[in-house]
Order: C-alpha cells, then sequence, then structure tokens
C-alpha cells in the first residue's frame, strides 16, 4: 500500500458560480509538478467536487470530505496525522501534507 492522495478536478460549478478551482489543491498540484517523482511514490486520484465523494468517504468517513486530502500508508509515522473517527485511518489536509512530505520523500520544504 502506499500514500493516497484526493485532489479536486478543475472548473467546477456549484451554486456560487464558477468555473472555480481548489487553491490548496493548486498548491499541492504545484509541488508534484516541481517534485514529478512524487507521483510515482503516491497514488494521485482526481475527484469531481460534489459531495459525497465515494473515494473520500471510504478511507476517511463523511466527516472529512475536504480536499486535499492524503491518506498515510502507515509505513512512516507522523505524529501530526489526523485520524478518522469512522476507519481509523491516518490522514492529513491542505498545507499539512507538504511537510510530511518533505520529511518521507525527501522534498524541500516550503519557506516560512
Amino acid at each position: 500500500m502506499t500514500d493516497r492522495l484526493y485532489l479536486l478536478n478543475a472548473d467546477w460549478f456549484d451554486d456560487q458560480g464558477g468555473p472555480w478551482y481548489c487553491p490548496p489543491g493548486a498548491r499541492i498540484e504545484g509541488v508534484l509538478s516541481l517534485y514529478p517523482r512524487l507521483r510515482e511514490q503516491v497514488q494521485v486520484t482526481h475527484l469531481d467536487h460534489p459531495l459525497p465523494r465515494a473515494a473520500v468517504v471510504a478511507e476517511v468517513g463523511e466527516a472529512n470530505q475536504s480536499c486535499p486530502l492524503l491518506v498515510l500508508d502507515g509505513e512512516f509515522d507522523w505524529p501530526d496525522a489526523q485520524v478518522s473517527a469512522e476507519t481509523g485511518a491516518r490522514f492529513l489536509q491542505d498545507d499539512d501534507i507538504l511537510p510530511y512530505w518533505a520529511a518521507r520523500y525527501g522534498i524541500g520544504r516550503p519557506h516560512p
């Protein structure tokens, strides 16, 4: 098993209009572009915007459907990970993913 990343597809619409993209997801996509080897080490899945997001619900439960979301494979201890009350899976969301990747996969860290 490997770490599993869930991102939203761009150009979605909602009751506020659109087309939209997810700003935290765009940052994660940017890091994936800077470090293409991450795509070989992390399973990346793009999802449509509307809820429910079945793939995410299966991993971390209905309460944690916000993306980007990284489900940890358990091979690398990360004390800052959240734990799903529904499934017990450990996960990170949004910019919390970046320091984990730096520690686990040896990429650069975001500058403060």
